[in-house]
């Protein structure tokens, strides 16, 4: 745990998880724009899966593998990392894999058993449709029938890795890291500032709403805009 993470109980961590599905991920990336921290949002590739997957929210637990051939039979390595999983965390998937499929149904089943909220991929998921039946939200960056036995091997969890970026070409992710996501995509909040971030993201998301209510009422944009200013 980073010296900069706060220790907060389960109830607590749940609380804050809650709080961030009611904010937007381009309110959240305002907010860390305004803080100076402009490259946390992820490449347009991740993608719910499927499509109309609830909010991804939740506290990052790193994976990290690698390319290897190795022999048929399991990869016992990425089991003993998903047995550390705890309540409330997304799991974060990452490595060098390319074709081939890190997360499927039965590790979804798995993860959601152990209370885990989610999983972001930056790679390629399998079983989309019975994935779907589990409501549990994954964002990937694609999608294959191949699997990784024998091709792709984890070989770490629990530490940073790095995730295709939007603006930047990686985003790390540290354990312990806010990951949110939604219709418009994936931004990964550093533990250090979830506290501030939330706050900031909560008063943008009322002003937001107060805007909508008085356009709705007949307030013109550019009248709201004086009023408020820009959001």
């Amino acid at each position: 745990m980073s010296e900069n993470q706060k220790i907060r109980t389960t109830e607590q961590k749940e609380e804050i998880r809650q709080r961030f599905l009611q904010v937007d991920t381009s309110n959240v990336a305002d907010v860390l724009d305004t803080m100076g921290y402009m490259n946390q949002g992820l490449a347009a590739a991740f993608a719910p899966y499927p499509a109309d997957v609830a909010k991804l929210a939740g506290w990052a637990y790193t994976i990290h593998g690698h390319m290897m051939p190795y022999p048929q039979g399991g990869d016992a390595d990425k089991m003993q990392a998903c047995a550390g999983v705890s309540p409330g965390e997304v799991t974060v998937w990452s490595g060098d894999g390319e074709g081939i499929c890190y997360f499927g149904e039965l590790i979804a089943i798995g993860m959601k058993e152990r209370g885990s909220v989610g999983a972001l991929i930056d790679g390629g998921i399998r079983d989309v449709r019975w994935i779907g039946m589990q409501d549990y939200p994954l964002f990937a960056r694609y999608r294959t029938p191949v699997q990784s036995i024998g091709r792709w091997k984890v070989d770490s969890w629990q530490t940073p890795v790095s995730l295709r970026g939007a603006v930047s070409r990686w985003v790390e992710v540290r354990p312990g890291d806010f990951i949110l996501g939604d219709e418009d995509g994936v931004i990964v909040i550093p533990a250090a500032l979830v506290d501030e971030v939330l706050i900031e993201a909560e008063r943008l998301t009322e002003k937001e709403r107060s805007i909508r209510a008085e356009l709705q009422q007949g307030l013109s944009l550019s009248e709201a805009l004086a009023k408020y200013g820009h959001v």
